[in-house]
């Protein structure tokens, strides 16, 4: 997040996209509610469900499904045709301004319409309360970023900020809602393949020199490794022969299971650690099993970029060990000493290395978190980015054309399938389903479907359905729901029993290489 969580109270109107905020973000949902409650926020939420916190929104519009790109051009065509944008700000802060005009130039409210099915008159009184707002603040999750556009759209919504001057003030900003509770800390420390930790890049000689430095190493890598998603696709062509999966469960995570359970299969060697034996694990042909968050010290960072210790209150069970522990014996046996005393002496190093980190320290954060960068111990962190000026100088326009999705419907499958979250189960429920309230809150698989669609099918609430696509197959239970719109069918991704990610089409993200889980065509019938 570019600004901090706090600021959301800040927000004069408050942007939400692709994100199932209250069921997905519950805690951080509260700000966005006293905002409007009781400081008087206006919320424009974007979302093709009918989700909870739209009871809460101004304003309400209903994209068709992989049209992101679009409608946000369409906002900022109307922002720039009837002169609502911060003249000042871009002239002084960014450039390409020129490039973005002639590429949203086309983008009418008549023509997103059409693309979109937003009425004409509801995208331009959004785009006019959004950008008439002193600070407004745009919140997304991955209802934004799992589309084989995701960069763009991401970086399309980084345009409208930019455009209104809401990128470096207080109460604004483009604030990706986190979906793991380390995520942004697993990022911060290299768990990309093109980056050390900071971000700085492997392909960078001075980078790599001052990481061999202080690593005491002849020669790192000096080209970036694979994604993920790559990895599987490697593994499925038989040129990746062994693989190491540390805290994910990708038999049913994954887009196209049938294909990762194929890739997995196909590897000679394949290493799971975690702290349950799950989906994943039973394929393994070694379990390393690891401690919990609260089995351990040291620290997470969290979606808003604030650096917080963690410590241990239990013991961790069985022959359970630490993942540092557990890494640290690995490679000593692989050929490289690794060891450290303690967490602590963990983030010494880490402040060593990633100059975004240099101010932080164990005593630093005793009692309370930092924000990143601190880059030194006297520095108070900074809880807001880009104030005085952006990383690289100028904030640039990205000139981004609207694409279609990888799959749309057709007669064969007439239906487009979104996946996403419950409130009562997390991801894959490796821990969630351990907890018998939580299942007997949601015990099941389900299909939401749109009353105009189960009356057209022929549906009653409870019917077992038949979802295809041209990946898989899987049975589900029928639910009518005001949520859902008519053509589309949401499915959560939570049941290994029955995966909606058997459905979901690997294609990717051609820049950050995320698949597209949130629009595939299905076809359904009752059993």
């Amino acid at each position: 997040m570019t600004n901090p969580i706090q600021d959301i109270e800040k927000s004069d109107v408050i942007l939400i996209t692709g994100s199932n905020t209250t069921e997905n973000h519950p805690v951080l949902s509260s700000y966005v509610k006293r905002a409007v409650k009781f400081k008087g926020a206006r919320l424009i939420v974007v979302d093709p469900r009918r989700i909870p916190i739209t009871r809460h929104a101004a304003q309400w519009l209903r994209p068709n499904l992989g049209t992101d790109v679009a409608w946000i051009n369409g906002m900022m065509h109307v922002i720039i045709n009837e002169g609502l944008y911060d003249e000042a700000y871009v002239q002084n802060r960014t450039v390409g301004l020129d490039e973005l005009k002639q590429i949203v130039a086309k983008y009418t409210p008549e023509y997103v319409e059409e693309i979109s099915g937003i009425p004409r008159a509801e995208l331009t009184a959004a785009a006019r309360t959004y950008a008439e707002a002193p600070a407004a603040s745009i919140l997304y999750a991955m209802g934004i970023t799992q589309h084989v556009t995701g960069t763009d759209n991401v970086k399309s919504l980084a345009n409208l900020a930019m455009l209104c001057g809401n990128v470096g003030i207080p109460g604004g900003g483009v604030n990706p809602l986190r979906g793991q509770n380390n995520v942004q800390g697993a990022c911060d420390m290299g768990g990309l393949p093109d980056v050390y930790t900071g971000y700085q890049k492997v392909d960078d000689p001075a980078v790599r020199k001052r990481m061999e430095s202080a690593w005491g190493v002849d020669r790192l890598p000096d080209r970036p490794g694979l994604t993920a998603t790559d990895m599987m696709n490697k593994a499925y062509e038989g040129e990746l022969k062994a693989l190491y999966i540390i805290g994910e469960n990708p038999m049913v995570s994954d887009p196209d299971l049938n294909h990762a359970e194929k890739s997995l299969k196909n590897l000679d060697f394949l290493v799971v650690q975690d702290i349950f034996m799950t989906e994943t694990a039973r394929m393994a042909d070694v379990v390393l099993p690891s401690a919990s968050f609260a089995e351990k010290d040291g620290t997470f960072t969290n979606t808003e970029r604030k650096v917080q210790r963690v410590r241990k209150a239990v013991t961790p069970p069985g022959k359970a060990r630490e993942d540092g522990v557990i890494l640290c014996d690995l490679s000593k046996r692989l050929g490289y000493a690794m060891s450290y005393k303690d967490s602590r002496e963990v983030m010494e190093e880490i402040a060593r290395v990633t100059p975004s980190y240099c101010g932080i320290n164990y005593n630093r954060i005793k009692a309370k978190g930092l924000h990143w960068p601190c880059t030194g111990t006297d520095h108070p962190g900074t809880p807001c980015l880009h104030m005085d000026q952006f990383t690289c100088g100028l904030g640039v326009f990205h000139a981004i054309d609207y694409r279609q999705p990888a799959e749309v419907p057709d007669d064969a499958y007439p239906l487009f399938l979104t996946t996403g979250r419950l409130l009562y189960h997390y991801h894959t429920g490796t821990m969630t389903m351990k907890t018998p309230g939580l299942n007997e809150l949601a015990p099941a698989c389900f299909v939401e479907i749109s009353r105009e669609d189960a009356a057209g099918y022929g549906l009653v609430e409870g019917d077992t359905l038949l979802i295809r696509s041209r990946r898989g197959k899987i049975e589900a239970t029928a639910r009518i729901s005001e949520m859902a719109v008519k053509g589309t069918v949401f499915i959560p991704f939570h049941y290994a029993a029955a995966a909606a990610n058997r459905l979901t089409h690997a294609a990717l993200d051609p820049i950050a290489k995320i698949p597209e889980f949130k629009v595939c065509a299905v076809a359904i019938e009752k059993v």
